[in-house]
Parts: C-alpha cells; structure tokens; sequence
C-alpha cells in the first residue's frame, strides 16, 4: 500500500468555467415526455376547442353521445402519446441526465405540472358546488398564468427568445381568459390560438430539440 495517498484531484479554472458556462447556457436535450406534452396536447386540445368553436356557432350539430365520444377520443390520445414517452424517457434515462440548467428546467415544468393538478381540483369542485360553469373556466387562465411563470424561468435560464415570446404570450392570454369568461365564442377563440402558438409550437420545437440530441436544447 502506498505511503502516499492520491490526492483527490482539483478542478482547474478551466474546469469551472466550462461548469458555470453550462449552468448559464444549458445543454443537454430536453426530456421527449415535456415535449410531447405541449406538441400533443397543444396539437389534440387545440382541435377540441376549434370543435367547440363550432358547436357555438352552429357549424356542427352532433348527437350528444357523439360529441361525449369525440371529447374522450382526445383525451384518449393525449394520454396514450404521453405513454408513449414517459416510457421512452425511461428507456433513454434522459430526464436524470444533462447540464444543471436543463434539470432545472425539466423541474420548474413538473412544479408547474403539480399546481396544474390543484387548479384543476379547487376549480372544478367550485364550480360544480356553485352550479356555475364560468368558475371552471378560469382554471384555462391560471394554467396559462403558470406556464408563463415556467416558460420565463426557462427564459432566464436558456435566454432564448422563443421562450421568453412563450413566457409574455402566456400572460396575455391568462389575463384575456380571464376577462372573457362570460363570453364563450371569444373565450374559445383565444384558448385555440393560445393552444397552438404557446403549446404545439413550443413542443415542436422540445420534439425538434429531443430528437435531435444532447447538443440540440
């Protein structure tokens, strides 16, 4: 045995810099289960709300056991895409993977993920409790006031311009739905165009980037 142990080796300057240069930067690719949920989601409840756009101005008539049918079909497609890629991700073990920003980031959505799901909760017993269906569609604003906050964390740590286009876009929309709660036809116009520019774009360009590889994000 050695008299003299091996020094644990120091990080040389350079070493530092190349670690706060990928904190700053970030790096890595982002998880395919983050970008099929604003690709997919953004793409399938886009479509519903364009459905519904219909309903309210005449467009389509369909038996209520149709229209019941369509709505669980995207709901179906949703969860079975995100399946999908949940299982992929775990395959590819890419979300404990990656630079410090790129985890940060992957955490700041799934908080964002968790206060989604407590929304959903106080909202949808508000409403039904109060026989008051304009309750339940705030939650579509406090989402998109969540997914801004997400989005400009996301900004500060990327500083991308699309995410901080994202981040500002999100907060628009969560103040107009918020103030068209009583006005359906607008109401659903905004949350279509909100749910392709600020989902499905946005998980295009996750997917592009996921695909792409660890140099892509």
């Amino acid at each position: 045995m050695s008299a003299n142990p091996a020094k644990p080796r120091l990080n040389s300057p350079q070493d530092d810099l190349a670690f706060m240069r990928s904190i700053v930067e970030g790096g890595g690719r982002p998880p395919m289960t983050l970008a099929v949920c604003y690709l997919a989601g953004g793409l399938l409840y886009g479509l519903q709300c364009l459905f519904h756009v219909g309903q309210v101005i005449g467009l389509i008539r369909w038996p209520d056991l149709a229209n019941l049918a369509f709505v669980v079909m995207i709901t179906v497609s949703f969860l079975a895409v995100l399946t999908w890629a949940i299982l992929r991700d775990r395959k590819d073990g890419s979300a404990n993977r990656g630079p410090m920003a790129s985890r940060g980031l992957n955490a700041a959505f799934s908080a964002t993920g968790m206060a989604n799901t407590a929304v959903i909760i106080v909202f949808g017993v508000g409403a039904y409790r109060d026989q008051d269906f304009a309750i339940w569609l705030y939650y579509a604003a406090i989402v998109f006031a969540l997914q801004a906050a997400a989005w400009y964390m996301a900004w500060t740590l990327k500083k991308k311009g699309w995410m901080l286009a994202t981040a500002l876009g999100g907060w628009v929309t969560a103040v107009a739905l918020g103030l068209l709660v009583r006005e359906p036809v607008w109401y659903l116009g905004v949350c279509t165009v909100a749910l392709f520019a600020l989902f499905a774009l946005p998980g295009w360009i996750l997917f592009r980037d996921a695909r792409a590889g660890p140099k892509a994000a």
